[in-house]
């Protein structure tokens, strides 16, 4: 029996959103908002707190620092079910704050400290004897932690696999240049890779969903699923190749996609837990993303599994 479903690896920090932001504020020496506040983020914890939250047993295994920002981050992955045996307090590491500049069409940018613990994050913050016991292994971005490079990728990948787990990774744009020949030895062991669009055709320099996903196959990746935004996502393994559409919203609803893409990949895993094929895997990622974007913040959104249940049914 395995002690946990999922260990997700990667990013813990601080989110302080601002909505909504466009060029007119530079009009104003002040200009007050509705809420200005610290908010959980990172793709690992993200992932963690909405797995956990649909109903599974998660470790978060990564690093922030002996700070206030760190104590936020670890009081709220206890307050929420998150098991920190493998968080990692730094004293000689500041905790990452990310500045998310949200306009409004729901759109972002995101201002970071490349001082920070998101940069300063490499193997040796990681026990590699605790990947262990576990169904699952989420490395929550490719890309995101920039020491977590090729090598500790495939030194992490190469251990899940020795305990038979599964291996999902996300991934972002990569922030020192690299390029898909720096990862391909890595990509070989995921078994299923969650790009969106744009990060894809960017990585690959291939504009159409198949070619895009075919370059991942190729390169031994089992599933390959891009995100779309609006449209939802591709999904392509051996078998399938079609899109999974999104779920569409009122124009009257205001919507945040800060972390839609990381509540994707919890839905996803969370019905691969409970053993559901591809498709449907991706259907529920959809909706729980499109529970998330409905409230700013990454973590705000998705309280309980019935709730995305509840998206489903209403939307049917």
């Amino acid at each position: 029996m395995k002690k946990v479903d999922v260990i997700c690896i990667g990013a813990a920090i601080v989110d302080i959103p601002l909505y909504p932001v466009g060029e007119f504020i530079f009009e104003h020496v002040s200009y007050p908002l509705d809420d200005i506040s610290m908010k959980i983020g990172g793709d690992a914890i993200n992932e963690a707190t909405i797995i956990t939250r649909l109903g599974h047993k998660v470790s978060l295994m990564s690093v922030v620092g002996s700070d206030g920002a760190g104590m936020f981050i670890r009081e709220f992955a206890e307050k929420n079910g998150i098991l920190t045996d493998n968080l990692k307090v730094d004293e000689k590491m500041t905790t990452s704050l990310n500045i998310g500049m949200v306009r409004e069409d729901g759109e972002r940018t995101f201002i970071t400290n490349r001082n920070g613990s998101l940069w300063k994050m490499g193997l040796d913050s990681i026990s590699l004897k605790e990947i262990k016991d576990a169904k699952i292994l989420s490395l929550a971005s490719i890309f995101n932690n920039p020491l977590l490079n090729n090598d500790a990728l495939v030194s992490i990948f190469q251990k899940a696999k020795e305990e038979n787990m599964l291996i999902c990774a996300d991934m972002v744009k990569s922030r020192l240049g690299e390029t898909l020949e720096d990862i391909k030895e890595a990509l070989s062991y995921v078994d299923y890779f969650f790009p969106n669009y744009e990060e894809a055709a960017d990585l690959t320099g291939k504009e159409d969903l198949k070619e895009i996903a075919d370059i991942f196959l190729a390169l031994g990746v089992k599933n390959v699923l891009i995100k779309i935004g609006k449209q939802g996502c591709f999904i392509k393994n051996a078998d399938v190749e079609k899109i999974v559409p999104a779920f569409k919203k009122d124009s009257s609803v205001k919507i945040d996609t800060i972390g839609a893409g990381d509540n994707f990949v919890s839905g996803f895993i969370s019905e691969l837990l409970n053993g559901k094929g591809f498709e449907e895997c991706a259907y529920f990622g959809n909706a729980t993303a499109a529970v998330s974007i409905e409230s700013l913040g990454a973590t705000t959104g998705v309280k309980s599994r019935r709730q995305v249940e509840e998206m489903i049914n209403n939307y049917k």
